[in-house]
C-alpha cells in the first residue's frame, strides 16, 4: 500500500510559475522511481518528469529547460518546479510511483488523484 496526494495545482498567466508537491506514504519501502504525469482533455496521457530512488531524471522534451523535478532527502516527497509555463501545460497532473522506472514509465502501480493545471494566456 502506497498513498500519494498532490499539491500546488492552480492558475496562473503565461510565463509563471508553480511548484507541485507529491507526499508518499504508506509501504514506500518498494517504491523505486517516481515522477509526474498529465493529461489533458482530447490528448494522450504523458509522463512529464520521473526521478528514480538513485536521483536520475528525466523529462519529456516538450518541458525540458522549463520543468524541474526534484525530491526531498528522505525520497518520500518530490516535487515539479514548473517555470515558464505555456497554454499548452494545462492538464490534470498526476503524481506517480511505481517499483521500478521501467514500471513508471508504462502507467505505475501507484498514482495521486491530480491537481490542476491551468495557464492562461
Amino acid at each position: 500500500q502506497v498513498q500519494l496526494v498532490e499539491s500546488g495545482g492552480g492558475l496562473v498567466q503565461a510565463g509563471g510559475s508553480l511548484r507541485l508537491s507529491c507526499v508518499a506514504s504508506g509501504s514506500f519501502f518498494s517504491v523505486g522511481a517516481m515522477g509526474w504525469y498529465r493529461q489533458a482533455p482530447g490528448k494522450r496521457r504523458e509522463l512529464v518528469a520521473l526521478i528514480t530512488s538513485d536521483g536520475i531524471t528525466d523529462y519529456l522534451d516538450s518541458v525540458k529547460g522549463r520543468f524541474t523535478i526534484f525530491r526531498a532527502n528522505a525520497w518520500h516527497t518530490v516535487y515539479l518546479q514548473m517555470d515558464s509555463l505555456k497554454p499548452e501545460d494545462t492538464a490534470v497532473y498526476y503524481c506517480a510511483a511505481d517499483p521500478t522506472p521501467y514500471g513508471l514509465r508504462n502507467g505505475g502501480d501507484y498514482w495521486g488523484q491530480g491537481t490542476q493545471v491551468t495557464v492562461s494566456s
